[in-house]
């Protein structure tokens, strides 16, 4: 449209001819005159202002109650598992075990096995074993042992004593002995291919064939007593030889009755070098043969363990009761999986191995080191396995449902400060060059947080994403013509103009005016609030750092189906780096006095710097990083915050 141009109206449609009213008779008059009487009298009565009745009055709306911790516990699945065999004279106090491979860093599957050994035993007075199951030398490295010790103190648990499945290998090999003498097991010499023929196995793994016993089946105990000690003596080589449990291989249809393996060689000298026990041991018992019995030497009263071990408990029974030992009871609850990422330790290291991640504990992984190192308090992990309950099915949660419960446990346990990820700098022109305004601003919206002061002044800086060139009416922060308020700012102010870099583009600095209102008249309301940092170099601000936010580091929800691989399916932007970013001066505070006593289940120390953590209003949560030092602050995004971008 030429705005030279006048614009042309529509011409107004032409009202209609009044025409003329039929007559009417003085009776029909009279009568029309009645009703029309009788209409203005009810429309006199309803606009009465009628008497107001009193309403009940609303009872309170109850604040939101926490969950409580030990629920799990009370009811549904692990209740029903603590009455199969509750405390009694024969049991008088419930001990569990945690028994992790000390092969590989904890991932967040392992806090849900964490919160259930530990809290199951805790809930009911008892007692819990951290063991490290050390039965397969191959991969054991000392830094896995510190590394699980260290996370099941984190989430706040103390075992009651720690043990390893090597302490009882002198025991273990009695009872392999002994099961040779009861005639439940035998020295098998067939390849690893035969044992799979024998139990009615394809080269693929897939079952139904035929099964037909080992031809060493029936051998003489006394033979096969001599040929264990022989191979416990360094006989025979890895594959040579092996001892097998005597079971039902033929008459039983379940898998876990079929002979299994109990005592093997490893697969060469090197590897047989054990953590602990260095060469003293040549062989070694299965997780089959071990676990179960590991479990009755240490008085297990409840073995709880995931549900790919529930056609274990047939072994697992059958075991304990051929060498007539005492009895743990093994009971099956299902995993937890996040989807969107990977857990297993083979595609982790494959991870590290290429660049992908930093290591174990890149803040986009799900091991617990990463959740530590980004941020993630130890009380939340908690809350979040709580929050899903114990069932026998398996748990496949979305990222964002885990980012959502965080979110929540972060809400009312961390400060608040404002934080600007990509500054803008914007100059309010009518105040002096030395104007300076301390404004109070609470660490939170409850008052036993506290407050802090930041400086105002002539220059602050804003998010980038608060200012746009050209206005429009559904906007409602910074634009030319614009007033928006600055949070805890007593007045409000209004952008002016703007410069631009000539080259990019790019606007470098925002001018405004402070809308400071004559005495006597009232302050302008705007119509919604910003976050700001203000720029003395009286109090040191803003306070530089480099902010770390992390995405999802695959694409989709299942990144193993990938026709190419999982690395195919890798996120190009799973992270973003903010090298300017800024923050105000109370996260000097914060940075003392961390971790706040807010954040349950907190027990590191305070110099882990994971602790400080705190919420960037209307961005996000934070903390930072381990690579902070004194000359740079690294922080890493928790979770943002829900549905605060791309809000006006």
């Amino acid at each position: 449209m030429d705005p030279a141009k006048p614009v042309e109206l529509p011409e107004r449609p032409k009202e209609a001819e009044p025409q003329a009213e039929p007559k009417q008779s003085k009776a029909a008059a009279k009568k029309e005159a009645k009703k029309a009487a009788k209409k203005a009298l009810q429309q006199e009565n309803s606009s009465r202002p009628k008497e107001a009745k009193p309403k009940p009055a609303k009872a309170p709306k109850a604040a939101a109650e926490p969950r409580d911790p030990d629920q799990m516990f009370k009811v549904g699945f692990l209740h029903d598992v603590y009455n199969e065999r509750p405390i009694s004279e024969t049991h008088p106090k419930i001990r569990t075990r945690f028994p992790p491979e000390p092969n590989g860093f904890l991932h967040i599957g392992h806090s849900k096995a964490i919160a259930i050994n530990f809290g199951f035993a805790r809930y009911h007075g008892g007692e819990c074993i951290l063991r490290f199951d050390d039965t397969n030398p191959e991969g054991e490295e000392e830094r896995y042992y510190n590394a699980i010790r260290d996370i099941v103190h984190w989430l706040g648990f103390t075992p009651v004593r720690e043990t390893c499945a090597s302490d009882n290998f002198d025991k273990l090999y009695e009872y392999a002995e002994d099961l040779i003498k009861r005639d439940g097991a035998y020295m098998c010499y067939c390849s690893k291919a035969e044992i799979k023929a024998g139990r009615g196995e394809s080269e693929s793994g897939q079952r139904g064939g035929e099964r037909f016993a080992c031809a060493h089946r029936d051998q003489p105990v006394e033979k096969s007593l001599e040929e264990f000690r022989a191979m416990r003596d360094g006989k025979y080589k890895a594959g040579e030889a092996c001892l097998r449990m005597k079971q039902a291989l033929l008459e039983d249809p379940r898998a876990q009755m079929w002979d299994l393996v109990a005592w093997r060689i490893t697969e060469s000298e090197e590897k047989a070098q054990h953590h602990r026990s260095g060469g003293t041991w040549k062989i070694y018992p299965t997780y089959d043969f071990a676990h179960c019995l590991c479990d009755s030497i240490e008085g297990i009263t409840h073995s709880l363990c995931t549900t790919e071990f529930e056609l274990s408990r047939v072994s697992y029974d059958w075991l304990n009761e051929k060498l007539d030992v005492y009895r743990p009871m093994q009971r099956e609850y299902g995993r937890l999986n996040i989807t969107g990422t990977v857990l297993s330790k083979r595609k982790i290291i494959k991870l590290v191995k290429d660049g992908h991640v930093r290591d174990w504990d890149d803040p986009r992984l799900y091991t617990l080191i990463a959740l530590r190192r980004r941020g993630i308090p130890p009380g939340a992990i908690l809350s979040f396995v709580n929050e899903l309950g114990v069932t026998k099915a398996v748990t496949n949660v979305q990222m964002h449902r885990f980012d959502q419960s965080v979110r929540v446990f972060l809400e009312t346990t961390v400060p608040r400060l404002m934080v600007v990820t990509e500054p803008l700098k914007v100059v309010i022109d009518d105040l002096p060059d030395d104007y300076e305004e301390l404004v109070e601003v609470p660490f939170g919206k409850d008052a036993s947080f506290g407050t802090h002061t930041v400086p105002f002044t002539k220059t602050v800086y804003i998010e980038r994403s608060d200012f746009r060139e050209v206005d429009s009416p559904d906007y409602f922060r910074l634009a030319p013509g614009k007033t928006v308020g600055l949070l805890k700012v007593p007045y409000p102010i209004t952008a002016t103009s703007f410069e631009k870099d000539p080259t990019t583009g790019v606007v470098t600095v925002v001018h405004a005016k402070y809308d400071k209102p004559a005495e006597g008249e009232p302050a302008p309301r705007p119509k919604t609030f910003i976050h700001w940092v203000g720029e003395s170099a009286k109090h040191n601000s803003p306070i530089r750092a480099e902010i770390r936010a992390f995405n999802s580091l695959f694409k989709s929800e299942d990144p193993s189906a990938h026709p190419d691989g999982f690395l195919a399916d890798i996120n190009p932007d799973s992270e973003e780096i903010y090298k300017d970013a800024m923050i105000e001066t109370g996260f000097n505070e914060i940075r003392r006095t961390a971790p706040w006593p807010k954040a349950a289940g907190e027990t590191d120390v305070e110099s882990n710097l994971h602790c400080i953590r705190f919420q960037g209003m209307r961005i996000a949560y934070f903390a930072v990083d381990r690579e902070t030092t004194a000359d740079k602050i690294i922080l890493n995004r928790i979770v943002t915050l829900k549905d605060t971008q791309g809000k006006n």
